[in-house]
């Protein structure tokens, strides 16, 4: 029995431009899309898997029907609106592969689950795709849901969840088919979109270039034939291109549906396992350099993002790779000159997980000046403005553990600095700087996109002063107003002036952050 059409049927949350939230199906999507500001999806995992679901299926309808279109086409949709007619036609020629429930074919799930002797007797509740509910052995705080006695779930959220899971879970333990499965694409990625005034410019400027004529077509999970058991007990496949990543299916679910609109139970294994390429990058992610080699850009722990964001562009040179879909926005900017947008607004999304647990999750919007973007050398000035403020943060941090160990016994022994350093570290010593210096990125940022680099410059220097001094004034007031302090703080504090005097020293005439922001 068929049931749930995601062409027509309501589920995607959208907010219109007006601000009003909505819940369409796929086609009213693409048909308002320039009067729809943005998916409006709360769950970064769920978001950044409806927007690529959207680009594939955008990339397919014009690779069907649009011949030979190229960049010039893109310029066009983003500046006209996207070729709606081209997308009912691939939506028609396709329509039977859009029903969340199929007897053969359900929506980006495996048929054969039901028949499997492994899992055809065997339901898990709906959690297990769940990348934030309690479920098996990763309990969650303040999430009381039982394996056995699963709350049931709409159609609706069901879809979007498993959208999500598909490129965000983890590798690790299946149990079904194989002992282990391969990760998901986005697996501890801070996903990269790009976006635009409205949803249709926002797909066109993350939509990725034609397929190479002659490469093998670059499928998205719907053209191509039902997983067989077969395939999910095989090696791991390499991904054929952006559409077959967009919708890989990194496990294999089967809804079973409750009466006409829920859903408490599934079957559940090993997926379509995604083979690794270092050659093939993801379209949307980020890779900074680590220690060893390059590293996907995630969410660390006490880390605010914006510490990595000329990750995102191109003075990351041969030390990281920002995300193509950013390259394809710039095509565009470059397209349309000075009639292009001052700024581009990007999205960063996703989650960050331990063996198979989830650490944290976020969503972040920052605007990025297109020059920025286009100018390598504006790109290697933020990138050193950055790298200023790591390098006065790691000096002043030495400086601060000598504060905190001369408050106590034995002050130049190793134990003692641990202890220190774990005080400090406790404490908003990081927190504190980092959070001043946050208040004034976008001042920085707009004055580099005004190409006011000497400005900029003088506004950041004064700004890591600013942020050092009262860092340094909430460690001193956590220290108490004890004798010992004083004396301390006296000992070490022509250390502090003396890092912020080599690094960020004063210039004659200052350019401040307040003056810029006027």
């Amino acid at each position: 029995m068929k049931d749930f059409s995601l062409i027509d049927s309501p589920w995607l949350p959208v907010r219109m431009k007006d601000g009003q939230l909505h819940h369409l199906g796929l086609l009213a999507t693409f048909e308002r899309a320039n009067d729809i500001d943005a998916l409006a999806d709360t769950s970064p995992t769920d978001v950044v898997a409806q927007y690529r679901l959207l680009l594939a299926i955008l990339h397919r309808a014009a690779t069907l029907h649009v011949p030979g279109w190229d960049l010039s086409n893109r310029v066009d949709w983003y500046a006209d609106g996207l070729p709606l007619e081209a997308i009912r036609r691939y939506l028609d020629d396709f329509q039977d592969r859009f029903w969340l429930f199929h007897p053969e074919v359900p929506f980006m799930q495996v048929a054969a689950l039901a028949a499997a002797d492994e899992t055809r007797d065997k339901r898990k509740a709906w959690t297990q795709i769940s990348l934030v509910a309690a479920n098996g052995n990763t309990p969650v705080m303040f999430d009381h849901a039982l394996d056995a006695k699963p709350q049931a779930i709409g159609f609706a959220e069901a879809a979007r969840m498993l959208l999500g899971f598909l490129q965000f879970t983890p590798g690790g333990l299946v149990k079904t088919f194989r002992d282990a499965d391969k990760a998901g694409p986005l697996v501890n990625t801070a996903a990269t979109v790009a976006l635009g005034g409205n949803l249709g410019q926002t797909l066109c400027l993350n939509l990725h270039p034609p397929t190479r004529h002659h490469a093998e077509p670059d499928l998205p999970a719907w053209e191509r034939p039902a997983l067989t058991i077969a395939q999910l007990k095989g090696a791991p496949v390499l991904a054929s291109g952006p559409n077959d990543r967009y919708t890989r299916q990194s496990r294999a679910v089967l809804f079973i549906p409750e009466g006409s609109a829920h859903i408490r139970w599934i079957h559940f294994g090993a997926g379509y396992a995604l083979g690794d390429d270092e050659n093939e990058l993801d379209p949307m992610t980020t890779y900074r350099q680590g220690s060893a080699s390059l590293v996907k850009l995630t969410f660390s722990d006490a880390r605010a993002l914006w510490r990595d964001l000329p990750a995102l562009t191109m003075s990351a040179g041969s030390a990281g790779k920002p995300p193509p879909v950013l390259s394809h926005a710039i095509q565009i900017a470059f397209e349309l000159g000075d009639g292009g947008p001052a700024d581009q607004p990007v999205l960063v999304a996703g989650l960050t997980s331990d063996q198979a647990k989830l650490l944290r999750w976020r969503m972040e919007r920052y605007a990025l000046p297109s020059a920025l973007l286009q100018r390598p050398e504006l790109a290697i000035f933020f990138k050193a403005q950055i790298e200023t403020a790591e390098v006065v943060f790691k000096s002043l941090t030495s400086v601060a553990v000598k504060f905190v160990a001369h408050t106590m016994p034995d002050p130049e022994s190793a134990e003692t600095r641990k202890r220190a350093r774990a005080y400090l570290d406790s404490g908003v010593w990081g927190n504190t700087f980092f959070a001043y210096l946050e208040r004034v990125l976008s001042d920085l940022l707009e004055a580099i996109g005004q190409q006011r680099v000497a400005q900029a410059e003088g506004l950041w220097h004064e700004a890591i002063r600013d942020a050092a001094t009262s860092a340094w004034r909430v460690l001193q007031q956590s220290l108490g107003q004890a004798a010992s302090t004083y004396i301390a703080e006296a000992k070490v504090q022509r250390l502090f002036w003396s890092v912020l005097r080599e690094h960020v020293p004063r210039t004659e005439a200052p350019a401040t952050h307040k003056e810029v922001s006027a």
